[in-house]
């Protein structure tokens, strides 16, 4: 058996933990949709890492393509923006 190594992005943010409403951290691949969550940081990407492993052997067991990052053409950055009205930031 050929074994394929694959790379993706992952956007790990400060969130609540599902069931419970704990403070934790979501973890999210972007490009296949695919998130988790965790009390810490490592929990967060270690579970998204599994989602992600799952998801993409269901779709090659289905016969399906399998999308890929491309980081060298992807562009990663933030932006800032002025608002003139006061703003209630949900953290």
């Amino acid at each position: 058996m050929q074994t394929s190594l694959l790379n993706y992005r992952i956007i790990v943010e400060p969130d609540r933990e599902t069931g419970t409403e704990k403070p934790g951290y979501t973890a999210l691949c972007p490009t296949l949709g695919v998130a988790d969550d965790g009390k810490t940081i490592e929990e967060a990407l270690k579970n998204v890492q599994g989602a992600i492993k799952a998801y993409v052997q269901s779709l090659v067991k289905d016969g399906l393509s399998v999308p890929v990052d491309q980081p060298e053409n992807d562009l990663v950055t933030t932006t800032q923006i002025a608002v003139d009205h006061p703003v209630q930031f949900a953290y």
